[in-house]
């Protein structure tokens, strides 16, 4: 991020325009929407400034820009139209102090205007850097129909309630009584005319006052193989809701970044054969929160029932007499197959899909592998980059082919997505030769589809 997006101050401040032309009313149309103090200045300035100028909306300074016209600006416009005037006037404002900014030109720019959606005292702002104009008018252009016209009387009347608003207890309990005023009883109320928003206002207050606190409560979460856009909604709004955020080590960074800002995240990490989070501290640590009043989210990489020590916390909770519910997610599987180009069943190939965790090696000498060596199935062996050796000796043994395609996809779904493409003969010399880095799902009798595979021809190589 090269431009910090802040919300400046521009009441009673001064913001200076130089320029005269269409660049320079572009600008100013914008920065009259503020309580800013306007000057401009331009040697032959177009109607609509001087009729601004006579309207005392604005002070005209009818020459061109000399030493000291942009002294105690906040912000300086360089709107010339012409790059060799912009870069002159740029110059004698920055040494009177101010920030400036060149329209059009971003390299000389000391900050940017982005687009802006008014829906005043609600502003949003959309920048690109730079890189994509486009692409924010196009942000822009959608958010304007989607945020309705009466938001903004809303959130002035909001505003001027909100010492009111103080006698609901902080956190929840006000962040309950707002979400119900923006979201149901205010344009409930709105329909009815901006008159009736104030008593809607006084009665619901009343209700929230009178209502018992909002009891504790846990949801186990699945946030998937860790591409954002493949949460469900409800894990969206949980994540938006929650006091607390418990997660594990293999959620992406892109997920968190969707929590509430004020919201507490744990991070429980587990590393396969590595450090750990124990799990009677991760139990305490959830029945802790929720029989403290927190709206927490217990959030699992994939899908909370698949590999994911559920029945545990499940179990802890309904001992403790903790409230729960369960969110499940994509699984890893699902992410992995999907970018192959495969499905995990197909007709007349196999009617059953099998999934194993190759962390777990408690029991997994006892898995029908007879049955998994039989030409066309297929399998989904989760954490299973360290048993790819005793996974290929189970197959061989049991009769299946060392032509058997593998596949392993590491970070499914991410933007550093890798696939593997092998046989069992060659998996775990592959495997080593690889180096994979980040969690790997092993797929058992399927190949890609098409020709995706990013690092079997540097292997080959």
């Amino acid at each position: 991020m090269k431009h910090f997006p802040v919300f400046l101050a521009l009441e009673g401040r001064r913001v200076v325009i130089a320029g005269g032309g269409e660049a320079a009313l572009a600008k100013l149309r914008l920065v009259l929407k503020t309580e800013a103090r306007i000057t401009v200045i331009a040697a032959d300035p177009a109607p609509e400034l001087e009729s601004l100028a006579a309207e005392g909306r604005i002070a005209l300074i009818e020459r061109a820009m000399e030493p000291g016209d942009a002294l105690c600006a906040a912000l300086f416009y360089a709107a010339h139209d012409d790059d060799a005037e912009d870069a002159r006037t740029a110059a004698l404002a920055k040494a009177d102090g101010a920030l400036t900014s060149w329209v059009d030109n971003l390299e000389n720019s000391q900050f940017i205007t982005p687009a802006i959606v008014d829906r005043d005292p609600v502003t949003v702002a959309i920048g690109t850097e730079g890189a994509a104009p486009v692409l924010a008018r196009a942000i822009k252009a959608d958010l304007e129909e989607r945020l309705p016209a009466a938001l903004g009387p809303l959130a002035r009347i909001g505003k001027a309630f909100r010492r009111r608003a103080e006698a609901l207890a902080k956190g929840r309990k006000r962040r309950d009584f707002w979400s119900d005023y923006y979201f149901r009883a205010g344009p409930e109320a709105m329909t009815r005319g901006e008159a009736a928003v104030e008593p809607a206002l006084e009665d619901l207050l009343s209700r929230h006052l009178a209502e018992a606190p909002r009891e504790g409560h846990v949801a186990f979460v699945g946030a998937g193989p860790g591409d954002p856009e493949l949460l469900t909604l409800k894990a969206r709004r949980l994540l938006h809701e929650a006091d607390v955020v418990i997660h594990d080590r293999l959620v992406s960074a892109d997920i968190l970044e969707l929590a509430r800002r004020e919201a507490r995240l744990v991070s429980v990490g587990k590393e396969g054969f590595g450090p750990s989070t124990p799990q009677d501290e991760i139990n305490r640590l959830i029945v802790a929160h929720v029989l403290a009043g927190d709206q927490v989210v217990r959030l699992k990489s994939g899908d909370p029932t698949v590999f994911g020590r559920l029945d545990e916390e499940i179990d802890t909770c309904t001992e403790a007499g903790a409230d729960y519910s369960i969110v499940p997610g994509i699984t890893a599987a699902s992410a992995a197959v999907a970018s192959l180009g495969q499905s995990l069943t197909k007709r007349e190939r196999n009617s059953a899909v099998r999934f194993l965790t190759g962390h777990d090696m408690k029991g997994f000498a006892e898995h029908d592998w007879k049955a998994l060596a039989r030409p066309g199935e297929v399998a989904a062996v989760y954490m299973g980059k360290k048993s790819a050796r005793f996974v290929q000796g189970r197959l061989l043994m049991h009769g299946a082919s060392a032509a058997t395609p593998v596949s392993v996809v590491e970070n499914a779904s991410r933007p550093d997505q890798r696939i593997l493409a092998t046989t069992l003969a060659s998996l775990p010399d592959d495997l080593a030769r690889a180096a994979l880095k980040g969690p790997a799902l092993m797929l058992i009798g399927l190949a890609p589809r098409a020709a995706e595979t990013i690092i079997s021809e540097e292997i080959a190589l």
